[in-house]
């Protein structure tokens, strides 16, 4: 979009939060870059250029703005929506990928040369994957600078700096300010609770919280999720340790708490968070699509804003969806708590109930296959997937290829479309997967007039594209019966 001059300078002089994130507008007299809804009076459009990504306008030698705080924005939809090559490197990117494992490990993530992926991010973004990991960098450490009282030097490495000069420099040349200036801005009624992080996820409004939170609450797995004192709390497994997540939804953003075993996981636990949430769609270009629907549109109107939840864990979910095939949703939840307490990882949790962390494919794929509580052709589907998980056979991650991925979970034995449709809509992120022979679906689309039959519901769903997965979270929105999962 940055490249349509005169599309952006109308969203900057009307100041339309909805493009936070798609594009950056850098003023060329101040050398300072914003989001577009940023309050301040707009600058001449001869004075406005227009970049991609916060990365390219730091590239470049442009400042963040300290009033609209441009790297905190949403971020562009685009990663989420797309599947090609620059999308997967840019969800990878936001997992913190390259701060681990250096652009040589995103580029075999992504079965590309680090030259292919340097160039195709490039020409794309106008920054390489190094920038954009700074960029992440720079403002993981102004949220450690903002929500901690930790000393600088252990910032610099939980962020992701080598070294405590690089650090500083990139702190001075993103924010025009130096670490100790950015920690003096800070509100004096911040209140500091040691081992925690207390921050605000940003979104693109409208957003529905009843689906999003309701659903996840609805599923939760006893030990490893809750909903407690309105929030919904999980533990998480991150690269450098565990983590425990409480999210509570506002009007304008969603408050998140976290509290990690190791600092450097805080950029990988926010990206999880975003992601599982669904913040960085674009509701508006949803709405506007299934609204051409005259079925849709009144479910789109009563509630617009509904997002798509998605999980924290990619192999975890793709269990889950099978420990919950021919079962209730309570069922399930049985099931996987039973799995958790004797395989999960304990960790303590003084401010609720959380016990564990979900079994990882490797404690799965070793335990006995007769203590599974479940017919035999299951039993044969759940240790074959995490067989498959645990020799890195099958892959499930943000980079998956959605097509890929497709074929190899559709030719493992017991899954079949719905099961993949429904690992492609909550844990790959494919907003385009579609529930045919869901219960729920079938219902309400019988409710609605809407043909009930798998192949013509499909058939009428293909104007809906490439949103059919917010279309089932409207369906599902008008039925009442409990959430339950189909055969595969």
């Amino acid at each position: 979009m940055h490249t349509d001059t005169e599309r952006c300078v109308r969203a900057v002089q009307s100041k339309d939060a909805r493009f936070d994130g798609w594009f950056f507008t850098a003023v060329l007299t101040t050398r300072i870059y914003c989001r577009p809804s940023c309050p301040v009076v707009p600058p001449k459009p001869e004075n406005m250029t227009f970049y991609p990504s916060a990365a390219a306008c730091q590239q470049a030698g442009f400042r963040a703005c300290k009033r609209c705080r441009p790297d905190t924005s949403p971020g562009s939809p685009e990663w989420n929506q797309r599947a090609d090559l620059v999308a997967r490197a840019m969800r990878l990117i936001a997992d913190g990928t390259v701060d681990r494992e250096g652009v040589p490990g995103l580029a075999a993530r992504l079965g590309y040369s680090t030259r292919q992926i340097e160039r195709q991010l490039l020409a794309e973004l106008g920054a390489g994957p190094l920038a954009l990991a700074r960029a992440q960098r720079a403002q993981t450490a102004r949220l450690l600078i903002e929500t901690t009282a930790l000393p600088m030097a252990e910032i610099a490495f939980a962020a992701g700096f080598s070294s405590i000069r690089t650090f500083n420099d990139t702190v001075r040349d993103v924010f025009a300010l130096s670490p100790t200036e950015l920690r003096n801005r800070r509100p004096k009624t911040t209140v500091l609770t040691p081992g925690t992080l207390t921050l605000r996820l940003p979104f693109r409004a409208p957003l529905n919280p009843d689906n999003l939170f309701g659903h996840l609450a609805a599923t939760a797995v006893p030990g490893v999720e809750e909903w407690r004192a309105g929030a919904y709390r999980r533990t998480l497994r991150l690269p450098y340790g565990h983590g425990i997540a409480a999210l509570t939804p506002k009007s304008d953003h969603i408050a998140c708490r976290l509290t990690l075993s190791d600092l450097r996981d805080l950029p990988v636990a926010i990206s999880r968070c975003r992601r599982m949430l669904d913040l960085d769609a674009d509701p508006v270009a949803v709405d506007d699509q299934l609204r051409t629907d005259p079925v849709l549109a009144p479910l789109v109107d009563k509630a617009p804003g509904r997002r798509v939840p998605r999980t924290v864990d990619e192999a975890e979910f793709a269990v889950r969806a099978v420990l919950g095939q021919q079962v209730s949703t309570a069922a399930a939840r049985t099931h996987a708590a039973r799995l958790v307490t004797a395989h999960g990882e304990p960790v303590d949790d003084p401010e609720g109930g959380l016990t564990h962390l979900f079994p990882s494919a490797e404690s799965l794929a070793a335990l006995d296959p007769e203590s599974l509580a479940m017919p035999q052709s299951r039993r044969r589907t759940f240790t074959t997937l995490v067989a498959q998980l645990a020799d890195g056979s099958l892959h499930l991650g943000v980079e998956s290829d959605w097509a890929e991925t497709r074929a190899q979970l559709l030719a493992l034995p017991g899954f079949g479309p719905w099961t993949v449709d429904a690992i492609a809509m909550r844990a790959l992120g494919d907003p385009d997967a579609f529930l045919p022979t869901d219960l729920g679906v079938r219902r309400a689309a019988q409710e609605l007039g809407l043909p009930s039959t798998p192949a013509a519901l499909t058939a009428r769903a293909a104007a809906w594209r490439p949103w059919r997965a917010y279309a089932v979270q409207y369906l599902w929105a008008t039925d009442s019966h409990p959430i339950n999962f189909l055969p595969a």
